[in-house]
């Protein structure tokens, strides 16, 4: 195991560009901290609550896109290679870049937790830092093992982290700030948990 740590940590993004384009569509891999790590599978209603908000998104902002495959360069400078559950970005945003783009412009990402062993290093910890480093305006956390909705905001690219942390329970109106400017009745993510 150390071993492959170690090299793991020295990967090329090169290198695990080309492993990820050829794994089977049943693997999502990413590239954080200079680790190779597999984001589970969507079950069912991980995947309603992104169809969810997606259908939020479109109905309050139509002049903007959520993403649902969209792989990020995300970390400091670049280095790593994330999927969010979530990217919303104006229409055709992404159009004529490959499957890793730069995070420019991207106004929001989401995750929804899974019910897997690194779900409390990797939505809680990684993915914010990530994407604080990327200066993405706003990360939406679902979680369902606490069954609240989190708002970060203000990142700090420098020290990889949001400033403004809103944390809501499941039930609660959520508003999501400008850029993004959406207001979440988040009732419905109740029937989505364990």
């Amino acid at each position: 195991m150390t071993v492959m740590t170690e090299r793991t940590s020295h990967m090329l993004v090169e290198e695990f560009e080309q492993i990820a384009s050829a794994a089977p569509e049943t693997v999502r891999l990413e590239l954080i901290n200079g680790r190779i790590e597999e984001k589970c599978v969507p079950d069912g209603d991980h995947e309603t609550i992104i169809m969810w908000l997606l259908r939020q998104c479109m109905q309050s902002r139509p002049e903007l896109d959520l993403h649902t495959s969209q792989g990020l360069k995300a970390e400091e400078y670049r280095q790593g290679r994330v999927r969010p559950d979530g990217s919303l970005a104006p229409v055709a945003h992404f159009a004529g870049h490959g499957e890793w783009a730069d995070p420019d412009g991207v106004l929001m990402t989401v995750e929804v937790t899974s019910y897997d062993y690194d779900t409390d290093l990797r939505d809680r910890v990684e993915k914010p830092a990530a994407y604080a480093a990327a200066g993405i305006p706003v990360y939406l956390l679902v979680d369902r093992d606490a069954c609240a909705v989190i708002v970060h905001t203000n990142p700090d690219s420098k020290s990889g982290c949001y400033r403004d942390i809103h944390r809501a329970p499941f039930g609660e109106q959520v508003v999501i700030p400008e850029p993004v400017g959406i207001t979440l009745d988040t009732e419905v993510l109740k029937a989505y948990v364990r």
